[in-house]
């Protein structure tokens, strides 16, 4: 099942990228590839301590959607990034290996019937992970962890006007986690065996997504996630510990990004998230970001 589960899951992500009728006429696309990088070296005969770095980011943002039928419209979203960290040692200046420092795959299909209504009933699937699990010294596993969102509710276009965008839904998600996790063996501790472990939860979602266009030179894209638990399948392993009611508590994932374009080809991109998932940390967790780099308009 779980085989099935991933050959569903490429073939879905293949259909949205490549599949011709996706780029056929009709439907109103974009798609912009960027590439960001920041970079400083010191030379052997450098006594201050200092140490270089060279840091690369790739993103890929895409926008298919289309009205397919008078009541039926379909917003196919792909939010791709991938980034590594070159560092020098302070004493002998040579390069280390890379680490990785971004790594996104977010896709989400969301379906709208659009009645003549205050609010319109959604449904919508959405797939999130990373290129390369590498959590786990020279173990790297690709694709892992996987999530699968599958959600239904109802949806309110709050704002829209010319290329400004406002909306927000609300309805029950069921969220499916799956991670090839590896165990190490206790004898010899440089062999893994590779462990699938699944876990389910079901629950209240609320999503709003805004798109806003400041100025010609300025735009504004933003996401808020949050995810209230009702059943949890793994429940039974925290019973008796701190942890135990973690998981009920709210999860929030809030994503904004500050889009400056200097030029035609080159931006400047400020991005700030905030994550608050109780199980993995009490405390919220921020990531910040400021890109300046070249960016291409592919569809």
């Amino acid at each position: 099942m779980k085989k099935i589960t991933g050959i569903l899951i490429f073939a879905f992500m293949s259909f949205l990228l490549i599949n011709d009728d996706i780029l056929a006429a009709g439907w109103e696309k974009s798609f912009d590839l960027s590439l960001n990088a920041t970079q400083s070296s010191y030379s052997n005969s450098w006594v201050g301590g200092e140490a270089g770095n060279f840091t690369w980011v790739a993103n890929g943002n895409g926008i298919f959607s289309k009205q397919l039928t008078p009541i039926f419209n379909l917003r196919n979203t792909v939010k791709l990034a991938f980034g590594e960290t070159h560092s020098q040692d302070k004493e002998t200046k040579k390069w280390a290996k890379p680490v990785k420092s971004t790594d996104q795959i977010d896709i989400e299909s969301l379906g709208l019937f659009s009645i003549k209504a205050f609010i319109q009933p959604y449904v919508a699937f959405r797939f999130e992970s990373q290129f390369m699990d590498a959590s786990v010294t020279n173990h790297n596993r690709y694709i892992n962890p996987m999530l699968l969102t599958e959600s239904a509710g109802l949806a309110r276009q709050i704002l829209k006007k010319d290329k400004n965008e406002i909306l927000t839904r609300l309805g029950f998600a069921f969220k499916e986690n799956i991670n090839r996790s590896l165990i190490q063996d206790q004898v010899d501790t440089s062999i893994y065996t590779t462990k699938t472990i699944t876990a389910t939860d079901g629950g209240v979602e609320s999503v709003t997504d805004a798109k806003l266009v400041l100025s010609d030179k300025l735009g504004y894209i933003g996401k808020l996630s949050l995810f209230k638990p009702f059943f949890y399948s793994k429940k039974d392993d925290y019973k008796g510990t701190p942890e135990e009611n973690y998981w009920k508590a709210i999860k929030v994932n809030w994503e904004n990004s500050m889009v400056a374009s200097v030029s035609k080809y080159v931006q400047v991109v400020f991005y700030v998230q905030w994550l608050y998932e109780k199980q993995v940390s009490l405390k919220g967790r921020l990531k910040e970001t400021l890109a300046f780099g070249l960016t291409y308009k592919l569809l």
